[in-house]
């Protein structure tokens, strides 16, 4: 009897839960009004009352709006988690990609902050009144708070959407924040987004910007990774569009590609490619190595091209570097 009354009042909580909009509103005035802690709680316990009630809709109304505004007013990790929070809310109720959907993610993606900091800082660098470090630190936040909330939409994505690799469209989103953002650009983690993107164009832009910010040595390994990695998901057309692409946006800057052996193996390759011609691949390599050795996964990377295009058996399928760079 006890267990069947507990049951009915836990059927009627739900169903009493009221509609979100007065909730949203009164958290927003919290938060309008500085009160950032309590309402990120409060944003965190209706919503989970709302999932627990299998009310999602609801629940993902609260969490966007919450993430929203917390963002607006520059709280970028209490809005992060909730972003992160809807992303989950998404999962648990195995919500399906759509469009829609897609909006909402893009919405909150745009309202992380951009601001602008100093890339490839020297030693010599005078850091006075820690004003740099504090940037660069709140830098590290913004990048790590946006990453980890694009990183769950891409698995939701990939769980629920007819890619395996996920959304493209969040690939290329979460490599042109990583790049913009991050205080220390990691090339290898932005080109493995943007080669499961569907935006060559502008991987392109990003890399001939790269160009006039590196240090020397340093552009011609982060085109060729971009390159090699196109070729290592089997996608000779993009890595070509790379090319082609660079080419034409550093002459119109009056400009070119380095000079050097490692761009011209990829200048060799490239064609290559388009023919059975796996002695000549392997040749290329063997001419090549010098250069394709500077970077330890290019190696790795060419293991991959010669399975996708001449089904050489790899001697160490999908393992080390590899693996590790195309994880989401």
């Amino acid at each position: 009897m006890s267990r069947s009354l507990s049951m009915r009042g836990s059927m009627r909580s739900r169903r009493d839960l009221p509609p979100p909009e007065k909730t949203i509103e009164r958290l927003e005035s919290m938060v309008d009004g500085g009160n950032f802690y309590e309402a990120q709680q409060m944003y965190k316990s209706t919503s989970a009352r709302y999932i627990a009630a299998q009310k999602y809709s609801e629940a993902l109304d609260i969490l966007q709006s919450g993430a929203l505004v917390q963002l607006k007013h520059g709280q970028v990790t209490c809005g992060g988690e909730l972003a992160v929070l809807f992303v989950d809310t998404l999962i648990t109720g195995e919500l399906p990609y759509s469009e829609q959907i897609f909006d909402r993610i893009r919405k909150m993606y745009e309202a992380f902050p951009r601001v602008t900091v100093p890339h490839f800082l020297g030693d010599d660098y005078d850091d006075e009144g820690h004003q740099l470090s504090e940037a660069i630190s709140a830098a590290k936040v913004r990048a790590e708070s946006c990453s980890s909330f694009m990183k769950a939409a891409i698995r939701w994505s990939a769980e629920f959407g007819t890619s395996r690799n996920g959304s493209s469209e969040l690939h290329v989103m979460l490599a042109e924040y990583i790049y913009s953002e991050s205080p220390e650009t990691d090339m290898t983690k932005v080109s493995s987004h943007f080669v499961r993107g569907n935006d060559p164009k502008k991987f392109a832009s990003m890399l001939v910007n790269f160009m006039g910010k590196c240090y020397p040595g340093e552009d011609d390994t982060a085109i060729a990774r971009g390159v090699l990695m196109y070729l290592s998901q089997g996608n000779l057309r993009d890595a070509n569009l790379l090319m082609d692409e660079m080419n034409e946006q550093l002459k119109s800057a009056n400009s070119e590609f380095p000079k050097t052996d490692l761009i011209q193996f990829i200048k060799y390759l490239l064609p290559t490619l388009e023919r059975d011609a796996y002695p000549l691949f392997r040749t290329l390599r063997q001419k090549y190595k010098t250069s394709t050795d500077r970077d330890a996964v290019f190696q790795e990377l060419l293991d991959e091209i010669a399975a996708k295009f001449y089904s050489i058996q790899r001697q160490n399928p999908l393992e080390g570097l590899f693996s590790e760079m195309f994880k989401i």
